[in-house]
């Protein structure tokens, strides 16, 4: 037995279009206006999701529940699992009292707010997206940040924001070649036009950031530090996604910014030492002295380790290995009964539904052992150990229902059909398309939270679309992934992820309101951009 997808259940794909976005309208209302808790925004939305498919897409009951049950099951792992093991320990490194010693480390370089979000939320955010991708990023830069004794809004939402620069080439470029394996076209070429626009964003996103932590006046003295990480990190960004490929444009050009930054820092400072309105100023300056390399190589080695660990898991050859002990489970009533047509699927296509428990190869087994070697390396005691990986894991309770509803959410609407009804929405657009098209990706990344999975879902129907209104498809699947890193930093998933990792828990709305304008407005710029190149700028396009 299958069952097809529909993409215009109400045969006017305008209001089509409408029943599809219901379940973003509920999570946009309770988050943004009613400013519900994530977990219970979550469980509404998603049934407003489930109830859309059975009700106005015809979709059997029991499809419906698995598809949404698998979603949840990948919520939990690998999601949950990144999201605890690195909290887990950026926890370790609180208790025994060295993220002491990592706070006055970064102080010696700047005790400058602005400056340190820089680097920490711009460059090593930017370093983990390279290396490991889907969470990671903000979970451990987020809760640097709010031990460096940053307000944990403004923690989590400046690491959210400051992950749009490296998105796209995420989890050592995982994205850009999903692209290229689901529309055909050359992974290199949708790598290079992905470096032909992000890079302008790259390079503004450093002073953008600093203007929302402290307006325009207090960004103006740090602008040559706001220049000089936006200028290495894009310039190393555009060259390597050209002539390097895509897999390490993010760990270059984020090693590019700090490397830069910390040695502007040392010939430059700023006039002002900047910090959060009524916040303290330091009261005990730092004795370098007590700064020796031993003692700060320990402090920060949980975050070498951590570092090593995950580059050592996206290495191919390794994570071919570890990959050969995944469990494999076919979903039964699922596997291969969905049926995908054109123009989603350039032939009609079964969907599988096969959950992967890749628990050794998994980006979150690599912190767990990463965890390990640090408890081994800080002295902490097996009995410690476990005391504090199980205070971790109940801090993180309302987040373990928030992440499966979210992912169940994407799932639903995919297996639905209901997120191909919006981008044949946006796809009818014609001319325009070229904008829109950032928007397909925008709208891909904030129901999936994966740019990896917004190629995956859009990839094919931005290039048949591009070649029905006579623009190079290379374009608009590259602005799949452009303007798909501008939702990342308001998809649940992500918000989900940033409040655990501050103690925002609750407060998703709050953080979701700080973040939607600024990812609209990106959104907006992507899509300009691409229109421009697509129609006025074809030298850029590969």
């Amino acid at each position: 037995m299958t069952w097809t997808q529909i993409y215009d259940p109400m045969n006017n794909l305008a209001l089509s279009s409408f029943f599809a976005s219901i379940p973003i309208i509920v999570i946009f209302y309770l988050l943004a206006i009613r400013r519900t808790p994530g977990q219970i925004a979550g469980a509404i939305a998603v049934t407003s999701a489930v109830l859309v498919a059975i009700f106005i897409y015809n979709m059997p009951v029991e499809i419906a529940l698995k598809a949404t049950g698998m979603g949840a099951m990948y919520g939990i792992f690998p999601i949950f699992w990144i999201v605890v093991t690195a909290i887990f320990i950026y926890n370790l490194t609180v208790e025994t009292g060295q993220f002491e010693i990592v706070k006055d480390s970064i102080a010696s370089i700047t005790d400058d707010r602005r400056l340190q979000a820089l680097l920490i939320a711009f460059g090593f955010g930017a370093f983990l997206e390279g290396a490991a991708g889907f969470g990671t990023p903000v979970a451990i830069s987020a809760g640097m940040l709010v031990g460096l004794g940053f307000n944990p809004l403004y923690a989590a939402g400046l690491c959210l924001i400051a992950n749009t620069a490296p998105v796209a080439f995420g989890g050592i470029g995982i994205p850009i070649i999903v692209a290229g394996q689901v529309t055909g076209i050359d992974t290199m070429k949708i790598s290079a036009m992905v470096g032909r626009q992000l890079p302008f964003l790259s390079f503004v996103i450093p002073i953008w950031l600093i203007m929302l932590m402290s307006g325009w006046k207090a960004t103006k003295e740090v602008l040559p530090a706001c220049l000089v990480t936006g200028g290495a990190f894009a310039l190393l960004q555009w060259y390597s996604s050209n002539y390097i490929g895509p897999e390490l444009p993010d760990i270059l050009s984020s090693l590019a910014a700090i490397i830069s930054l910390t040695l502007f820092l040392k010939v430059w400072r700023p006039k002002n030492v900047w910090r959060f309105p009524n916040e303290p100023a330091p009261t005990i300056s730092i004795d370098k002295s007590n700064l020796t390399f031993g003692r700060v190589f320990k402090a920060w080695s949980p975050f070498i380790i951590l570092t090593v660990m995950v580059i050592l898991w996206g290495l191919k050859p390794v994570a071919t290995m570890l990959d050969a002990v995944t469990l494999k489970f076919l979903i039964p009533g699922l596997d291969k009964v969905v049926m995908q047509i054109a123009p989603i699927a350039k032939i009609p296509t079964a969907m599988a539904a096969l959950y992967k428990v890749n628990w050794l190869s998994a980006a979150g087994t690599s912190l767990f052992i990463a965890s390990i070697l640090t408890s081994i390396v800080l002295g902490v005691s097996p009995s410690r150990f476990i005391a504090i990986f199980a205070k971790t894991f109940k801090q993180l309770t309302k987040p373990l229902i928030t992440i499966p509803c979210v992912l169940g959410l994407a799932y639903i609407m995919n297996y639905s059909g209901m997120s191909s009804t919006l981008g044949l929405m946006l796809a009818g657009t014609g001319h325009y398309f070229p904008f829109f098209s950032a928007f397909l990706g925008w709208t891909g990344v904030f129901l999936t939270g994966s740019d990896t999975s917004a190629n995956a879902l859009f990839g094919n129907l931005q290039a048949v679309t591009a070649d029905q209104v006579g623009v190079n498809p290379i374009i608009t699947v590259a602005a799949n992934s452009s303007g798909g890193v501008t939702g990342k930093m308001i998809s649940p998933q992500s918000i989900a992820v940033a409040t655990a990792a501050t103690g925002l828990v609750g407060k998703e709305g709050d953080l979701f309101n700080f973040a939607v304008k600024h990812s609209l407005i990106l959104a907006v710029i992507v899509g300009i951009m691409t229109y421009v190149q697509a129609y006025y700028l074809t030298w850029m396009i590969p």
